[in-house]
């Protein structure tokens, strides 16, 4: 999840222009050229810092034949002194996908699987909503979002942190039901991802976390780097910051908040590293997956396999004054976002957490990759990455702080009249039934159970797979009750009750900001009572 900004709902394209060969990989040891990149860096991270109170940001960029720029600033956490620098863990969130699509690139070059397998036969007992898309599902289905699932279905079980495993995205699959057809069109999700990643386990014999950790990052040298967050065993980590409200989030002052994904969501967004890690998987990338001395990690067909798109995202005019970057055309690949971007091809990620926000992004036609990793949920990675890429490729002079900032204050503009009257004031009517009456077990065939308790003279509820999920409930319209989390817990929820001949015959919800991330998928939600 992450607030105004959350760039991995975007849909971003792939220009015309053909892949580039690079005679060397871009980690070749030479001198660094004095291109001013330093300066330019310096002067667009410290505009972006200052407007918008970012406490903490990491740099790198690398380029054909010179060492990486790599750089942190500002500190880790507000209020502490302890500074961001080259080699400070950030979670990558879903830029973590790429690694999940090399790594079955790799099991494809060992001839262990292919991208056209049905998933069935690597995970007999996998299941959708549809027998006969169960039967159609490929490998290369799992990581292109169009499975006709609905944006972020299942999420909740992994976000906030819960008691789910990576193994109850199986069982979740065939209740969650589709939004579309299959492969008629893209949603995001992340639940295919941990199935991704279930089945890099099932073929290689090793988990997910194994297989990438030995096979990926230990080879390229990325040292910092771990697998998930609960593997972290160094205090120089990059603390989450956001702002909570009021009077939603996304606006308001600039608070501490803490991690809250589950290991469960490792396939899909589990990896830490730093700045100076990401430079080797950019660098290993543009090389077509050699190293610098020479292994070779995956084929050249595999490389260009992974960025070939698979998805049509979206279109447009293409840029505008006010958007001179805007892409004409917009794909998803194989764990990678391609599009145009001033007329070049551009393959390129986000990843959003509660409290830090990451970009990776790759120039091929230049041997060019860019990464800004920040420590907040606000937009300025974004805005740095493209400040960043002006500058390497010399387009012409724009002003991306002044863009965010418009953005920013449409994007409150928009909340303010979204959320007009809707989430401060409780809609008319209340309870038909005792408060007793309410009271009980319920479960959702793929999420699980809720418990409603009387407590104090009213509600409570007990999200039990969630444990930040507990909260009195208050009343929010006939026979409806919202939840009242702890603030940064994540987004309430109004849960509804139906009543037929005087009983609850089952419970439905949604959250209660019509602004809540995606990943809060309340309205995926069909609880029945337990009898």
């Amino acid at each position: 999840m992450s607030g105004f900004s959350v760039t991995r709902r975007q849909a971003l394209a792939l220009s015309s222009g053909g892949l580039a060969t690079l005679a060397t990989p871009a980690w070749a040891r030479h001198a660094l050229l004095d291109d001013g990149l330093a300066a330019k860096a310096d002067a667009v991270v410290a505009a972006f810092m200052e407007k918008f109170e970012t406490p903490g940001i990491g740099v790198a960029v690398v380029r054909p034949g010179v060492e990486p720029f790599l750089k942190g600033y500002g500190v880790r956490t507000m209020g502490q002194a302890a500074p961001v620098d080259v080699h400070t863990r950030f979670g990558i969130a879903s830029n973590s996908k790429a690694f999940t699509a090399a790594a079955l690139a790799m099991l494809v070059d060992a001839g262990k699987l292919d991208w056209e397998d049905p998933v069935t036969k690597h995970i007999p007992e996998f299941r959708m909503y549809d027998p006969a898309v169960t039967a159609m599902m490929t490998v290369r289905d799992l990581l292109v979002h169009r499975s006709g699932l609905p944006l972020g279905a299942g999420d909740l079980m992994f976000f906030p942190a819960s008691s789910h495993v990576p193994e109850d995205a199986l069982t979740a699959l065939p209740y969650l039901k589709p939004a579309r057809g299959f492969r008629a069109g893209y949603d995001y999700d992340n639940i295919l991802y941990i199935v991704a990643g279930l089945l890099i386990a099932r073929v290689s014999g090793e988990r997910w976390e194994d297989f990438v950790s030995t096979r990926l990052l230990r080879p390229l040298g990325m040292a910092d780097a771990v697998p998930s967050r609960d593997m972290l065993d160094t205090p120089n980590v990059a603390g989450r910051h956001a702002r909570l409200g009021p009077p939603v989030r996304g606006m308001g002052a600039m608070e501490v908040v803490q991690p809250d994904e589950s290991v469960m969501m490792n396939a899909a967004g589990g990896i830490q590293a730093s700045v100076s890690d990401i430079a080797h998987w950019l660098s290993a990338q543009m090389a077509f997956g050699v190293l610098p001395d020479g292994e070779r990690l995956w084929s050249r067909e595999q490389a260009m396999e992974m960025w070939t798109p698979q998805t049509i995202i979206g279109a447009s005019n293409g840029p505008t004054p006010e958007y001179p970057a805007r892409p004409v055309t917009t794909t998803y690949a194989l764990g990678w976002f391609c599009q145009d971007y001033r007329g070049e091809r551009l393959i390129q990620h986000s990843g959003g957490l509660s409290g830090q926000v990451t970009q990776t992004a790759m120039l091929p036609g230049r041997g060019i990759g860019v990464a800004v990793f920040s420590n907040t949920e606000d937009g300025v990675s974004a805005g740095i990455r493209n400040a960043l890429l002006d500058h390497l490729i010399g387009a012409p002079a724009f002003d991306w702080v002044n863009w965010l900032d418009t953005r920013v204050a449409s994007y409150q503009q928009q909340s303010l009249a979204a959320i007009s009257g809707g989430i401060d004031t409780a809609p008319e009517g209340g309870p038909s039934l005792p408060l007793s009456a309410y009271a009980g077990r319920y479960r959702d065939p793929w999420y699980g159970d809720i418990v409603v308790s009387e407590k104090d003279g009213g509600l409570f509820i007990d999200f039990t797979p969630t444990p930040v999920f507990k909260s009195p409930l208050t009343p929010w319209g006939p026979d409806a009750f919202r939840t009242n989390f702890a603030k940064d817990a994540g987004e309430d929820a109004v849960v509804t009750f139906t009543v037929a001949d005087g009983k609850v015959t089952g419970v439905t919800m949604k959250p209660l900001s019509p602004l809540a991330d995606f990943s809060y998928d309340y309205q995926h939600l069909d609880f029945a009572p337990v009898q």
